[in-house]
C-alpha cells in the first residue's frame, strides 16, 4: 500500500481518479438534472456517455496506480506508462463532455467534419492505452517471476 503513495506513477494515477471519479458524479447530477427537465425522463446521448466513461476511466486509473505500484520497471518507466493512457482518459472524458453540452449529435464519429484527424486520434488513443497498460503489465509480471 505504501508503494502506492510514495512512488510518482501510482500517485498520478490515483490522482487522476479522484479527479476522473469527481467528473463522474458532477456528469451524473448533469444526467440527473437533464431528464428531469426531458419529458421522457432522458438525458443527451452524451451527457450519458460521459457520466459513464467518467466512472469507468476511474476505476482503470485505480488499475493502473496498482499496476505501477507493483511492477518491476523503474519510477519513470512506470510514470511515462501511466501518463499517456491517463491523457487520453482525461482527454475522452472532456470530449464527451463538449459534445453533451452542444447536443448537435448522438454519432459524433459519423458526423464528424474531419474524419481523417479522428481516426488519427483514436489511434493514438489505442496506442497509448494498450502500450501503456502493456508495459505495466510486462513490468507487473516480472515482479511476479522475481
Amino acid at each position: 500500500m505504501e508503494a502506492l503513495l510514495t512512488h510518482t506513477a501510482p500517485r498520478i494515477a490515483l490522482t487522476a481518479a479522484g479527479i476522473f471519479f469527481m467528473a463522474g458524479l458532477l456528469t451524473g447530477l448533469w444526467k440527473y438534472l437533464c431528464m428531469r427537465r426531458h419529458p421522457q425522463a432522458e438525458a443527451p446521448h452524451y451527457v450519458n456517455t460521459a457520466h459513464r466513461a467518467a466512472l469507468m476511466y476511474a476505476f482503470s486509473a485505480q488499475l493502473l496506480a496498482v499496476f505501477a505500484a507493483t511492477s518491476a520497471f523503474s519510477d519513470r518507466v512506470n510514470t511515462v506508462a501511466v501518463i499517456f493512457p491517463l491523457l487520453f482518459f482525461g482527454i475522452a472524458i472532456g470530449h464527451y463532455i463538449r459534445l453533451g453540452l452542444s447536443s448537435h449529435s448522438n454519432n459524433s464519429l459519423r458526423d464528424s467534419a474531419d474524419k481523417a484527424k479522428d481516426y488519427f486520434i483514436l489511434n493514438l488513443l489505442a496506442a497509448a492505452e494498450i502500450g501503456g497498460f502493456s508495459v505495466l503489465l510486462s513490468g507487473f509480471f516480472l515482479r511476479l517471476g522475481s
